[in-house]
């Protein structure tokens, strides 16, 4: 059943969750720095709802692919403060944090943190399910933010070694043609071409064999020397020149 809560009865339970706490808990040094206020916590829940009500309803497909591109993009918001909190203190802490993140898991919302790095990574999912209904969702932007959230959470210090799946490389490389020949082009067009140079790279350190990792080299190569000389000026480029010579195929 769908569930759209008023915000004034959203804001009562963000505040009885928040009474039925220990009190000791709740004082000012211990909000001091909690990235996520229970004021935030009722806007994301809200919204949420609303989302939800229309992804589940039987708006038209452009209707329901901005309901999913909108949860995408709130959840990348709340995963970049829950990745601020777990770069500066190791977990996620705050007490209206975790009732948020109790809240978005009685919605099947809830990020789940990469077992490898403890990072939150891209909610996928509403981007896919975006671009199902629109394959231009919200101008090209759903596929920008599941190109580029895939790409770094793929890889830890080393770009050149991704640990996406064959099929799911290949899949990105598609995504970054598709978006790299856009028009008109997305504003983070030299993004997009730095990132689908990369993919490049990382597949020919992970293809099955020569010929393969040979081809996907080549087309590195060969989309490094366009970006220089479409983007002179970039800071990416010196990156793109090292990252292209570390690979041997």
């Amino acid at each position: 059943m769908n569930r759209v809560l008023h915000p004034r009865r959203t804001a009562a339970c963000v505040l009885l969750a928040l009474c039925a706490l220990p009190l000791a808990l709740w004082t000012p040094a211990a909000r001091a720095h909690d990235l996520i206020t229970a004021e935030a916590v009722e806007r994301y829940l809200s919204r949420a709802d609303n989302d939800l009500a229309t992804v589940r309803g039987k708006a038209p497909p452009r209707v329901r692919a901005e309901a999913h591109y909108d949860l995408g993009r709130m959840l990348d918001e709340i995963r970049e403060l829950l990745n601020r909190d777990v770069a500066m203190h190791g977990r996620v802490q705050g007490l209206a944090t975790h009732l948020l993140l109790r809240e978005l898991k009685g919605r099947g919302l809830e990020p789940v943190a990469s077992a490898g790095s403890g990072r939150f990574p891209v909610p996928a999912s509403h981007y896919v399910d975006a671009l199902k209904l629109d394959a231009d969702a919200r101008a090209g932007d759903a596929a920008f933010r599941l190109l580029t959230g895939r790409f770094y959470d793929s890889f830890d210090a080393d770009p050149t070694r991704s640990r996406l799946p064959w099929a799911e490389l290949e899949e990105q490389i598609r995504l970054a043609d598709r978006l790299a020949s856009r028009k008109p082009p997305h504003p983070e067009q030299e993004e997009i071409e730095f990132v689908a140079a990369l993919q490049h790279v990382q597949a020919a350190g992970l293809a099955s064999d020569r010929a393969r990792a040979a081809d996907h080299l080549k087309r590195a190569q060969t989309a490094a020397a366009a970006f220089a000389r479409r983007y002179p000026d970039s800071l990416r480029n010196a990156a793109l020149e090292t990252l292209t010579a570390a690979v041997k195929p």
